[in-house]
């Protein structure tokens, strides 16, 4: 049967649209109007070779966590509002303006009008929505609080891209910083440099030995530039690759924590992550073990979900969670007490809420600190660079002057 795309409005007077096979355009009509929709245009959909180069380029394109804040926030209302999944979901996808993200959510309308679960649909796209939301909304589906679920998790996403925002603020203009640098470096050792070394070695004076490496490394720069920059990129993608793999990444995190101002940063964003994640599951009606399970995925630290991987198996064992992080020594002192507190009192879910939130504000304070400190650092490196190229310029020329005399 051939495929057409079909515009539509339901009984509230909302624009839907989408593909169906049928044998004809009567025959879609009398399909659509079983469904609820009143068919507004019918036109044979395009060819199979364009729909999948339009699938190919609609599955490149990121759903970023804007959007998916967006999308739960609005599910989230629409059922508070008392609308239906199915109706909700459709408003959305002729909301969306996300292309991949409009797609799925036009999947996910076929799935639940097929009778299947909203989180049966969400798991049969692990790229666009992740194990930590399928799982909660089908904790909030099992509970009867699916709308609350939505709107936790909205406001989660909206947190952590607060947060993402405000670590590529700071990093931004030492990146900057580091580029302009490097130009400068670069150009003072491959062209500015190599200008006085026929002069010096005219003049027959010893040079001394950082200016004879500068004049060295400045000639061979200039003359093997091919080689220098082939090497640099085999060396990037090589590194990318390595630190690509579970081993590589896990190397990476250890180095990462161990460093002194950005490691106790890192771990901040750590703590703060894992004790909104987790209390938003707890509080979701996920299983303790099933919610560490998804911690350690989402964590974002190989380390760190080491330790969590460990914590699960002492949980299963009835264990404490707080016992076994402590016993780690990569988790806070505090947070581990607080957590401790909140497992005695019965309201563990409440102690992470409170945890997250003061690690957040912790996180915080510790970006302004680092953007503070980071400019005068590098202003005072590439400085200190500069001068280094500097004095083995003139150097020699203070030795010619000396002879001159």
């Amino acid at each position: 049967m051939p495929d057409y795309f079909y515009k539509a409005r339901d009984d509230a007077g909302r624009l839907v649209s989408g593909t169906m096979s049928a044998a004809s355009t009567d025959e879609l009509t009398s399909r659509l109007r079983k469904m609820g929709y009143m068919a507004v245009s019918i036109t044979p959909a395009a060819s199979k070779k364009a729909n999948s180069l339009r699938d190919i380029s609609d599955s490149i394109i990121p759903v970023r966590l804007k959007d998916l804040a967006a999308f739960s926030f609005k599910l989230s209302n629409m059922l508070n509002s008392g609308l239906s999944i199915l109706t909700s979901l459709r408003a959305i996808e002729s909301q969306t303006g996300n292309r991949r993200l409009k797609a799925v959510t036009g999947d996910l309308c076929r799935q639940v009008e097929s009778g299947s679960l909203l989180s049966e649909g969400l798991s049969k796209h692990p790229r666009v929505f992740d194990r930590f939301l399928v799982n909660m909304v089908k904790a909030g589906e099992e509970s009867g609080k699916l709308n609350e679920v939505l709107r936790r998790y909205s406001l989660f996403l909206d947190d952590k891209q607060d947060l993402q925002e405000k670590i590529k603020g700071a990093l931004f203009y030492p990146a900057l910083l580091l580029l302009f640098a490097l130009i400068v470096i670069l150009f003072m050792v491959t062209f500015v440099i190599p200008q006085f070394a026929d002069l010096f070695l005219r003049s027959k004076i010893t040079l001394p030995a950082i200016t004879q490496a500068l004049f060295v490394l400045g000639i061979g720069l200039k003359k093997y530039a091919y080689l220098f920059i082939l090497g640099t990129v085999a060396a990037v993608f090589f590194l990318v690759k390595y630190v690509a793999t579970k081993k590589g990444k896990y190397q990476l995190d250890v180095f990462l924590l161990r460093l002194p101002v950005i490691g106790l940063l890192l771990r901040k964003i750590c703590v703060s992550r894992f004790a909104h994640t987790l209390a938003l599951l707890l509080s979701s009606g996920v299983a303790v073990l099933q919610s560490l399970d998804i911690v350690k995925e989402v964590i974002g630290n190989e380390v760190m979900a080491g330790v969590l991987a460990k914590t699960r198996e002492a949980a299963e064992a009835g264990e404490k969670i707080s016992g076994s992080l402590r016993i780690s020594g990569e988790f806070p002192m505090d947070a581990v007490e607080m957590m401790a507190v909140g497992e005695e009192s019965g309201d563990l879910d409440g102690a992470l809420n409170k945890l997250g939130d003061f690690y957040n504000k912790e996180t915080n304070y510790a970006i302004k600190r680092l953007t503070i400190l980071i400019e005068p650092l590098f202003l005072a490196a590439i400085g200190g660079i500069v001068g280094f190229i500097m004095l083995a310029v003139l150097m020699p020329i203070f030795e010619m002057v000396k002879i001159l005399r």
